[in-house]
């Protein structure tokens, strides 16, 4: 009976405990932060992904860590530290930086559509772009940038992308600008409407004789094969081209989908591979000759140096595998990730390596990076070896051997390396060409605006000024003591060069610059040599000339 009357208390006293317990740890520590903490299972959404290990932490570190911490920044780092034990190429952009680099791939972004520099504490035009806002409304180079709206941006302390923040802004906005021109006293006062400003991939497509087209492609953006197929049509249809040099030197990449459709105009076969991806989760994928060609091309060299990667070298690549063109230069950088990019939902964005992409013979030209800082010091590494300036010092990085279409030899697990190999010019990275460079710009601004009707001459007439190299050397020593006048006559020489591919910028554009610069570039000049044979590919009659 005793058993009975307590079996039908002991609900009651359970309850009691249980409510005292609740008391009692309330007044122990009423200030505990609510910590949520779930299982792995609840964690994991029905897609497998969700909260874990991670947030599990930072839960922790937010409610019961000795001093505030910013959960954000915790965050990042956090992120940060998974990303660096995957691939160089895999990365995390936050919000603030994710824009600026949609901008290069995407091609445009809204402004007022100027190109400028810092000259001492103001910021004066270069040049407005062509058709652009602020040409419509008269902006001329030379202007000085001195208010924007009520804001003066002229002084010391005034920081530059603060003032390129203040110009740009969403299409159809306007933008209150005050310029001093020469030697005027008073502001001019200008409204300018902000436009969509495109951001060219294509340098320029002009020619280099009367048979040869150069486009220089600088990387390879959402607007790139349009771009590339209206400088193709033009050099075509005025210039009667026959043969063609693409410049891709210093090109990151970019689009695969954009070097595929480039590639396409070369062959008129359609279904011909000329490049596959395939990953861990993503099967293979062969991008193919489209068949559809506007222009009949006969031959074609390919430019690539150290700094060509990605869908360079996919381009190179093809080129090779399918002996279509000869490659000029040196061995390019050796990216064969292919990257897609997950948008977060604070605006940041992750770019993750999902598979590897492989020329038409089936080689991958990824270089190893399983020792992440030597990978990024490769470029350093291969001109200390002397592997930049002697063709002899190039090792084949990965053994196997790939065959080309014709049965040449190729390698993969390295770059792409080129069939006509051309050493790096040592005198643009010598100390006095870098000092003297530095002062280039300010100089060139000021000996422009004191010699215009000089300068101002038919490209093909275009001459440097006798007193320009000496004005530019005194000028240097007055800004850097460590210049010495003692200049060597091949620095000199390259200076001199620059100043006049610069000037010829300043009064004809890009063309105007690629048309004095590819005068002496020795990989273009070499790159026509092969072009001028009657079998670009008998390349061991090139070597031996």
């Amino acid at each position: 009976m005793k058993n009975k009357k307590f079996q039908i208390w002991l609900p009651t006293l359970f309850a009691m405990l249980f409510a005292l317990g609740i008391f009692v740890g309330t007044e122990l520590d009423n200030d505990m932060p609510f910590l949520d903490i779930q299982s792995a299972e609840s964690r994991r959404g029905a897609n497998g992904f969700g909260g874990g290990k991670v947030e599990e932490i930072l839960n922790y570190v937010e409610a019961r860590y000795v001093d505030d911490m910013d959960e954000e920044e915790l965050m990042e780092e956090a992120i940060g530290s998974v990303i660096e034990d995957l691939d160089p190429h895999s990365n995390y952009i936050p919000a603030e930086q994710l824009a600026l680099i949609n901008e290069q791939l995407e091609g445009n972004f809204d402004g007022i559509g100027v190109e400028f520099m810092t000259l001492e504490d103001t910021i004066v035009i270069i040049t407005p772009l062509v058709g652009g806002p602020s040409e419509k409304v008269g902006i001329l180079a030379g202007d000085k940038i001195i208010a924007v709206e009520d804001t003066i941006v002229a002084g010391k302390d005034v920081a530059t992308n603060d003032v390129i923040e203040k110009l740009r802004g969403k299409k159809g906005t306007a933008v209150n600008i005050s310029i001093l021109r020469g030697n005027e006293e008073k502001l001019r006062d200008f409204k300018i409407i902000r436009d969509e400003i495109p951001l060219h991939s294509v340098d320029v497509a002009c020619m280099l004789d009367e048979k040869t087209g150069y486009i220089k492609i600088t990387r390879f953006s959402a607007k790139t094969y349009e771009e590339f197929m209206q400088g193709l049509e033009r050099l075509v249809e005025e210039y009667e081209m026959k043969n063609l040099v693409i410049d891709v030197r210093h090109n990151p990449g970019g689009y695969l989908q954009q070097a595929t459709n480039i590639l396409s105009q070369f062959f008129k076969d359609r279904g011909k591979l000329l490049v596959y991806t395939e990953g861990r989760t993503v099967k293979r994928t062969d991008y193919k000759t489209s068949g559809r060609f506007f222009f009949d091309i006969d031959d074609i060299a390919i430019l690539i140096d150290e700094s060509s990667a990605s869908a360079s070298e996919i381009v190179a690549g093809a080129i090779q595998d399918l002996d279509r063109g000869v490659v000029v230069g040196r061995r390019s950088f050796g990216k064969g990730l292919v990257q897609e990019q997950y948008d977060l939902h604070d605006g940041s964005a992750l770019r993750l390596t999902v598979a590897r992409y492989y020329t038409p013979s089936g080689r991958s030209i990824q270089r190893t990076y399983e020792d992440l800082e030597d990978y990024n010091l490769d470029i350093q590494r291969r001109y200390e070896a002397g592997e930049l300036s002697e063709a002899k010092t190039v090792e084949d990085i990965d053994s196997l051997k790939f065959y080309t279409r014709r049965g040449r030899v190729v390698y993969g697990g390295g770059g792409i390396t080129p069939d006509i190999f051309v050493p790096i010019d040592t005198t643009f990275l010598s100390a006095p060409y870098g000092q003297l460079s530095q002062q280039l710009s300010v100089f060139l601004y000021r000996f422009i605006e004191d010699n215009k009707a000089k300068l101002d001459q038919p490209l093909s007439k275009m001459r440097l000024p006798e007193n320009a190299f000496p004005e530019l050397l005194s000028y240097a020593m007055e800004q850097n003591s460590d210049i010495s006048g003692a200049i060597d006559e091949e620095t000199q020489s390259a200076i001199e060069h620059t100043m006049l591919a610069r000037i010829a910028k300043h009064f004809h554009g890009d063309e105007g610059f690629y048309y004095i610069w590819n005068q002496e570039d020795e990989v273009v000049r070499t790159a026509l040599n092969a072009l001028y044979q009657d079998d670009p590919l008998k390349l061991q009659a090139l070597k031996e000339q």
